[in-house]
């Protein structure tokens, strides 16, 4: 129930001016979206809010996406659902430790002792970072996380996010740290997690292994070359684009329908430079038709390199190491000779060293061909990625496994996707996995793999018994915490043990937001009412990597999906169409538009964009926002300035019916659109009836609603109804105005009123009525407008001609109130638009 409206209280000047503070402040005070955790689960809507990466600071597309869910939180709301909206911060992982190595100068060194006296150099310098242990340098990023987070969350409240604060977690927090580790050791008691030595994605710069979800090709220049291999009867020639990795050739591989090299498949050619001896096999990725159709198999140049190994089962010879030099030792089977010339060297170096030498030994068949092409890159890395054999825990999501992958693709078909074609960029990811979930980083801030290891008589970690805590001594850090059973002194001993050194990726913790921010197995109540979700928004370019990661641990954890509804919202595009982003340089941040426009304009802005498309950043468009807010101002101080409602007014009028009836059928599509999470059409549909109703119905029944009498009382009660509904309408979008407006003459909030009801408005109008009487209207103005006169001008006469001229005797008092007009004619004739001619007095 809404509280009745009490006398008007209205400011002589309104204003937007300091709204955002004024109701900050109180909504606060009041706890205005605190969530009610006594309502039982059926009248809950759960929203799993995405936790913002802290590093650096917050920028318009931030703003954009979270408006979108916060009018959904709002809506839920108003209809009275209890509403679990948290916020979390996603603190940890590279992110984090870029920001700290850039703001403080230094860098980790996990060698180095903990130093409780430690101070960061007064200025940074990049090129000469401090070196400080991992205690030091998580400290640093702990305290950097703070003040960024303090910064996120003035933005957040400043926006006007109806989040409940006293829910904030982090996802380096004990609370996350502890739902993480769980997971994860529930995942590995299953077998869905497992530790596995195998050819890794790795980023040279970062010295970190990296998940497929975390790829993107980046067209890159290069060469190709063409190297002369030796066999007995004829040289073979082999184009490549990485002649450094000739050292590792295990194999070269030709197509089995090649007729060309049919006679070389089973049989041996000797590498240029090193002599080593390679068989020569068939398998059906080669591709006849580039370069010369054979090509060299190396560990690893690349992942088809790593198919071929696997399935050919090949021999490894690796060559590059975690810092991307190529080993000091050669690989066996490989002469010392010349592979001294490039031992210790950059891939790069390394690659123009061999070019000479392959040129001074003739093996280098005519000059390099220039080309560029599609080249693999860490999402957040500069240098291309290598690949390197390396020891990493993995949880199985379907890469591997059909039935698991048709299980996934599955609970994509379950979830309800807005807007729906979104599931296809879905199951485009699932189609397209070639391996399990890498989920291991060898980074420091971040919320450690929960294991360690047993040591033998030699010192040598047994990697296939992991020695894992009780689910009550989590979180743990095996790095300064004991394994059960044994004591600090056998740390790093034989027949001791050693702590994992690993982190989990970031994505690991953060695909358990619903069970971190519902209390999963810390408090049982709250997330029975709350799991699984109603809503997860974001963005839809992280389908592949937060809302599938998601899936995975919620099917494998609890056999079901995380929520029933994703909402996805575009990118913000600036003026040269590409996405904004901080990696690209060129996004806006959101305080001086707020601060310049006010929040309810840039909120206007963002809710205008309609789910899962890209918009662009238009200031234009806020512009347009704050226009409107100042209209709602200036609007409501004219409807409730007409005086109080007689006790008892009912609405009677034709033209009050008509409006109220256009009204009702506005709130009935509002409400569907929110219920199917498009804020943009319930936005549109409003605002189309809001400017209507202030250029057309305030001014034809302003003289009614003036004056005294029932058809008077009639006005100002269709005035006030409409007033409410509208403000209602509003308030999920521009939540400062409306809450201004409202307590003029309202107590509580907005926001805790109730969403209106078509029920709640008198029925029996015709709509028509008053779209044709406002049509006639704007005649009349446009042909005073055209004679250069004042829009009170006297008409002397005005006939309406049409085939629903007749419907507008029924406002006719309207009409000629508002025009101005002595005499009007209605003359209902043919079936042509509406027509109206005017005699202006005086005139012709």
């Amino acid at each position: 129930m809404n509280p009745p409206p009490r006398t008007p209280r209205v400011p002589e000047r309104p204003s937007l001016a300091g709204l955002e503070d004024k109701w900050v402040g109180v909504w606060e005070a009041e706890g205005t979206y605190r969530f009610d955790r006594d309502r039982p689960r059926e009248e809950v809507f759960a929203i799993d809010t995405p936790p913002p990466t802290v590093s650096g600071s917050l920028h318009v597309g931030h703003v954009f996406s979270y408006t979108h869910t916060d009018t959904v939180a709002r809506y839920q709301r108003m209809r009275g659902r209890a509403v679990f909206y948290p916020m979390g911060w996603d603190d940890n992982g590279l992110p984090t430790e870029r920001r700290v190595q850039n703001h403080f100068g230094v860098r980790c060194d996990p060698s180095l002792p903990y130093d409780p006296e430690f101070t960061p150099p007064e200025r940074s310098d990049p090129k000469r970072q401090v070196p400080v242990g991992r205690r030091n340098f998580i400290e640093l990023c702990e305290r950097l996380t703070e003040i960024d987070e303090r910064a996120f969350e003035e933005v957040w409240r400043r926006v006007g996010l109806s989040v409940d604060w006293s829910l904030l977690y982090t996802t380096i927090g004990d609370r996350a740290r502890a739902a993480s580790q769980r997971a994860f050791l529930r995942n590995l008691a299953r077998g869905e997690a497992y530790l596995s030595q195998a050819p890794t994605l790795w980023d040279v710069t970062f010295r970190t292994a990296v998940a497929q979800a975390e790829l993107e090709d980046r067209d890159t220049p290069g060469a190709f070359y063409r190297l002369r291999f030796h066999a007995d009867e004829r040289p073979v020639y082999v184009e490549t684009t990485r002649p450094e990795l000739l050292p590792a050739c295990v194999a070269l591989v030709a197509h089995p329908d090649d007729e060309r090299y049919r006679e070389l498949l089973g049989r041996t050619v000797h590498t240029p430079l090193f002599g080593v001896e390679v068989p020569v096999v068939a398998h059906r990725l080669a591709e006849p038709d580039k370069g010369s159709g054979i090509a060299m198999i190396c560990t690893f140049g690349d992942v088809t390199d790593v198919t071929w190994w696997r399935e050919l089962d090949l021999p490894t010879r690796a060559v590059i190491g975690w810092d991307g030099r190529l080993a000091a030792d050669p690989p066996p089977g490989v002469p010392a000779r010349p592979y001294d010339e490039l031992a210790g060297r950059t891939v790069h170096a390394a690659k123009e060293r061999i070019v000479e030498l392959l040129r001074g030994s003739g093996d280098l068949d005519g000059e390099p061909r220039p080309v560029t092409r599609p080249v693999k890159y860490y999402e957040r890395g500069t240098r291309p990625l290598e690949i390197v054999t390396t020891r990493q825990w993995y949880i199985r999501n379907g890469g591997r496994d059909e039935g698991l992958r048709s299980e996934l693709l599955s609970r994509g078909r379950e979830l309800t996707w807005h807007p729906p074609f979104m599931r296809a960029r879905y199951e485009n990811w699932v189609q397209g996995l070639n391996g399990d979930w890498l989920i291991s980083r060898q980074r420091f801030f971040g919320i450690p793999i929960p294991v360690w290891y047993r040591l033998d008589s030699a010192g040598e970690p047994v990697y296939d018994e992991p020695i894992t805590p009780p689910e009550d001594m989590l979180p743990v850090d095996p790095s300064s915490d004991v394994p059960p059973g044994y004591t600090e002194e056998r740390r790093g001993k034989p027949d001791g043990f050693v702590g994992d050194p690993d982190v989990m990726d970031t994505w690991a913790t953060s695909s358990l937001s619903p069970q971190i921010a519902g209390g999963w197995e810390s408090d049982p109540d709250l997330f029975a009412k709350v799991f699984p979700f109603h809503l997860r928004p974001q963005g839809h370019d992280i389908i592949r990597t937060w809302l599938f990661s998601t899936v995975v641990r919620s099917h494998l954890e609890h056999g079901t999906l995380p929520w029933s509804d994703v909402a996805l919202s575009g990118w913000i595009l600036d003026p040269d169409r590409k996405k904004m982003s901080k990696s690209k340089g060129n996004v806006v941040t959101p305080m001086g538009l707020l601060t310049e426009h006010g929040t309810d304009a840039v909120r206007y802005w963002a809710a205008a964009a309609r789910p899962g498309t890209d918009a662009a950043f238009e200031v234009k468009q806020i512009k347009v926002g704050r226009r409107l807010a100042t209209k709602i101002l200036n609007a409501s101080r004219f409807v409730l300035g007409l005086g109080p409602v007689p006790d008892g007014a009912e609405v009677t009028e034709p033209l009050d019916l008509s409006m109220l009836a256009a009204l009702a059928e506005v709130v009935r599509e509002a409400t569907e659109a929110f219920e199917a999470f498009d804020h943009a059409r319930a936005l549109e549909r409003t605002e189309r009836f809001f400017w209507d109703f202030c250029d057309d119905y305030l001014e034809l029944v302003k003289q009614r609603a003036y004056g005294d009498g029932p058809a008077a009382a009639s006005a100002r009660a269709a005035l006030t109804g409409a007033l409410s509904v509208l403000l209602r309408l509003f308030a999920p979008i521009l939540p400062f105005v409306t809450e201004e407006v409202w307590s003029w003459w309202r107590d509580g909030s907005v926001h805790r009123a109730s969403w209106p009801d078509p029920a709640e408005l008198p029925a029996g109008g015709d709509p028509a009525l008053l779209a044709v009487t406002a049509e006639a209207l704007r005649q009349v103005r446009r042909t005073k407008s055209q004679a250069k006169v004042s829009m009170r001008a006297e008409v002397s006469t005005a006939v309406v001609r049409g085939p629903r001229a007749g419907d507008v005797r029924a406002a006719a008092g309207d009409l000629r109130a508002a025009g101005n007009i002595e005499v009007l004619h209605l003359e209902p004739e043919g079936s042509a638009d509406l027509r109206v001619t005017v005699t202006l007095v005086g005139g012709e």
